[in-house]
Formats: C-alpha cells, sequence, structure tokens
C-alpha cells in the first residue's frame, strides 16, 4: 500500500515490515526547506514507535537525491537575525538526530547527486546503496558556510581524515571515491539500483527484529567508547539478555533443530 505522506515526501508500505519513505521534490532537487525538515522528523518519530518495522528504505524521487538548502528557503535565510538562524539550525540538527535515533535499520538509496544537507542525510543511514553516476559533495564552504550540523554523523560515516579534505575543500568526489572511504556501502548500476535494495530489505527483513534494533543500538553505544571495566559489563549484559530472551531463544532453537524461525514470515 502507498500513501502519500505530505507533496513533499511519499511515504510507502510495501508490506507491515517494511517502510519507504521518499523525497519529493524533483524540481528542485529534493533540497531542504522548513517544511521537509518538519516532515522529515514528524514521519520518522512515528515510524521509531512502530514495533512492526524491520527496515526503512530513504529515497528520492527525480534525478538527484538531495542538493542541500533549498534556493527560496536560502533567500530568507539571508535576512534572519542571529536568533532566528539559531532556531533554524536546530531544527535541521534535531530532524538529524531524530533519524540518527531511529532503532530500525534504515537503507540510504542513493540514485543522483547528494550534496551539502544530503551528506548529513546519507550519513545517518546505516546501509548506504548509491549508483556509479552519483556525486557527492561538501560544499557548505564554497558559499562561505560550514557544515556545522551535519558533521557529527558526517565525521562518523566518512571518518575524520576524508572530511577533513572535502569540507574545507568542497571539492565533489565520486561514488567510487565514496566506496573506497567506506561511506558507501554498495555501489550499482542505476538500474540495478532497486534490485540491490531489495535484495538488502530481504536479508534485514530476515534477521531477528528485536536482535537488528539491538546490533544497532550496540554500535551507536560501543563505537569510539574506552574499553573499560564498565564497557565489558555492559556487553555481557547485553547478550545475557538477548540470549534468555524469547526471541533469542528461538532464532537458537531453530538453528539447532534445522528449521526457519518464527519471526520469518510464511
Amino acid at each position: 500500500m502507498n500513501t502519500p505522506a505530505s507533496n513533499i515526501l511519499d511515504l510507502r508500505r510495501p508490506s507491515p515490515q517494511v517502510a519507504e519513505v521518499w523525497l519529493n521534490r524533483p524540481e528542485v532537487r529534493n533540497a531542504f526547506n522548513d517544511d521537509v525538515i518538519a516532515e522529515l522528523t514528524q514521519v520518522f518519530a512515528k515510524l521509531s514507535q512502530d514495533d512492526d518495522l524491520r527496515v526503512i528504505v530513504l529515497g528520492a524521487h527525480g534525478k538527484a537525491f538531495c542538493a542541500g538548502a533549498d534556493l527560496n528557503w536560502m533567500r530568507a535565510m539571508a535576512d534572519y537575525s542571529w536568533d532566528q538562524n539559531r532556531a533554524d539550525a536546530q531544527k535541521l540538527a534535531d530532524m538529524l538526530w531524530t533519524l540518527y535515533q531511529c532503532p530500525v535499520p534504515i537503507v540510504g538509496r542513493i540514485q543522483g547527486d547528494c550534496y551539502a544537507g544530503g551528506m548529513g542525510l546519507a550519513a545517518v543511514c546505516d546501509v548506504l546503496i548509491a549508483a556509479h553516476e552519483v556525486t557527492f559533495c561538501l560544499s557548505e564552504a564554497r558559499l562561505g558556510l560550514l557544515p556545522a550540523t551535519i558533521a557529527p554523523y558526517v565525521l562518523r560515516a566518512l571518518g575524520e581524515q576524508a572530511s577533513r579534505r572535502y569540507m574545507v575543500t568542497a571539492e565533489r568526489f565520486s561514488a567510487a571515491q565514496a566506496h573506497a572511504l567506506g561511506f558507501v556501502h554498495e555501489l550499482c548500476s542505476a538500474g540495478a539500483l532497486d534490485a540491490k535494495v531489495a535484495e538488502l530489505v530481504a536479508t534485514l527483513a530476515a534477521n531477528g527484529p528485536k536482535a537488528a534494533r539491538a546490533c544497532k543500538r550496540l554500535v551507536r553505544d560501543v563505537a569510539g567508547a574506552p574499553l573499560t571495566a564498565g564497557l565489558r559489563a555492559d556487553t555481557a549484559q547485553r547478550i545475557a539478555d538477548i540470549r534468555s530472551s524469547m526471541e533469542g531463544r528461538e532464532g537458537v532453537q531453530s538453528f539447532l533443530n534445522k528449521r526457519k524461525p518464527g519471526w520469518l514470515l510464511p
């Protein structure tokens, strides 16, 4: 079932386990404005509460994935006071945090150019698939700005050294370069993009639903954490909790008995 969330987002539910969120402003290369930011925040906050969901696909209609800030929005911001600029930037920061905190694994489908704020959207995805022809760019410095609100996520996904270069130079870089740097996980032709996404969605949907969410949370919590006694105790508790859970017991028993686990659909 396909349900339009609004004119600017296209929300689809191919099944109760899968949601698709499509940026739907191809005429402006899916650029951000206040409405897009508000809609993305609202939609992902709602999807985060859906216990049936196992995977979310984030994609875009048209030639570009996201070109950054909408030109009309930028014109309006030129006359903002410092307080207005601060409030506006906070909305974008809160939107990115909402996506990053979403407990459901997010697959990013990057079919076209991904610039500026679009890089932030890509960076909060758990798995990123891009077409060979895609170009990426942290273009803010070219306009005398900086990618501040997206930086926490881009640095984690792209790495400090590569981020240092591409933030200060505002150079474009190819999908192949993004893949070599680990920012993009899979590359394919534009024609094969949907099939590759569908393959990955099926893989994610076959995993234990609670285990997949726990794995996502584990990476977020443990990455960069110091190797302390507290961390060792925390990770030991996490595996003990999931081993003794109904899903954990079912997964182990199904493996030992060579049958499909109960969470797989008929």
